[in-house]
């Protein structure tokens, strides 16, 4: 039965709107490739007890992959499990990606699986117009809430105009919308679009651009609108860079939340966005392309106990030439940065079965 967003209970609809550190979770494997559901459990068991507000599954950091290789189901069923135990407001948000038969399958899944919000990947849909990928995100809409998605076109997603993004947010059951170009300007489109459509009480902006993550949360953005001017902010994120020291990102968010409603921005603060940004080039691979993004969140996630080794479902993809050193330069350079001793304390009781 299609889902609205009426229909999410109003403690999660309010974190939600609040806006919440959402981890982009990644896939435990074996040497074999295959599902490691220990060490996939102990990844949804670290995320809930860090104090995350969420976790976002079959999403680029899960691999694509998984869909192909019949893990699809599975994997966003485990994290749902874990979720169910959490005994307070938790969003779960299942990744949709394909053309419309898929998506609307995927949607189905997500859906009965007690996902609040799908989040639309629209990269099968590169040389469509326009018009095309907004009916498509209509006719998903139709079936779950959905969460926007805009990607960066190095991971495979589309160049959209503001336009797009306006027409996109004038679609009812559109909830939130993750903005992930690594561009500002693009950055900028969907935040103008979502204030053309007057829907700025409905949906909440989450940041993913990984690379300014804290310079999102603390910016206000002001759109002219006609004579007035409206002042939006992006209130959570989603990210890949939050599956790892995850436990770090929540108080993070936190003291950015508290200094916004109190004002003005203390320095050290403004200062913190260098630091996690020259953190996420090492482990996004920024001088390889973001070749190696997935397996250096992996690597980070290995140091720590919390998953078994780097292995992703296609064997190419590993950590690129010079990518593991770069870790180790900003581990030392930035030990406040880190969990790890959050991560020793309560690793053995998250990979108990």
């Amino acid at each position: 039965m299609p889902k609205r967003w009426q229909d999410i209970d109003p403690a999660t609809l309010a974190l939600l709107r609040a806006g919440t550190v959402i981890p982009a979770h990644p896939l435990a494997l074996d040497a074999d490739r295959r599902l490691d559901r220990r060490h996939q459990r102990a990844l949804s068991r670290y995320y809930l007890a860090s104090g995350s507000g969420g976790m976002a599954v079959g999403v680029h950091s899960t691999q694509f992959a998984i869909r192909e290789t019949g893990l699809y189901e599975p994997v966003l069923r485990m994290a749902a499990d874990v979720a169910a135990g959490a005994g307070r407001p938790f969003v779960l948000v299942g990744g949709i990606v394909g053309r419309t038969d898929q998506a609307l399958r995927e949607a189905a899944i997500v859906r009965d699986l007690g996902y609040h919000a799908g989040l639309l990947g629209l990269g099968a849909w590169r040389g469509a117009s326009e018009d095309e990928v907004l009916e498509h995100c209509r006719r998903i809409a139709a079936e779950i809430p959905i969460m926007g998605f805009y990607l960066q076109p190095a991971a495979g997603g589309l160049i959209l105009s503001a336009d797009f993004w306006r027409r996109f947010a004038e679609i009812e059951n559109v909830v939130a919308i993750k903005m992930a170009p690594f561009n500002r300007y693009r950055t900028l489109d969907v935040i103008r679009g979502v204030a053309d459509a007057r829907a700025e009480d409905r949906i909440t902006l989450y940041t993913g651009n990984d690379d300014h993550i804290v310079l999102d949360l603390l910016t206000p953005f002001v759109v002219r609108r006609g004579d007035d001017s409206l002042t939006l902010r992006i209130r959570g994120g989603l990210l890949g860079h939050w599956s790892v020291w995850t436990r770090r990102a929540v108080e993070q968010l936190a003291r950015i939340q508290a200094a916004v409603a109190a004002g003005p921005i203390p320095p050290d603060l403004l200062a913190l966005d260098s630091m996690v940004t020259d953190a996420n080039a090492a482990f996004f691979d920024v001088a390889h392309d973001f070749r190696g993004c997935i397996p250096g969140c992996h690597e980070v996630l290995r140091r720590q106990g919390l998953m078994a080794g780097t292995w992703c479902l296609d064997p190419d993809e590993t950590l690129s030439p010079g990518q593991a050193a770069e870790i180790d330069r900003v581990l030392a350079a930035y030990p406040e940065l880190n969990d790890d001793a959050f991560v020793d304390a309560n690793r053995e009781a998250w990979l108990a079965d």
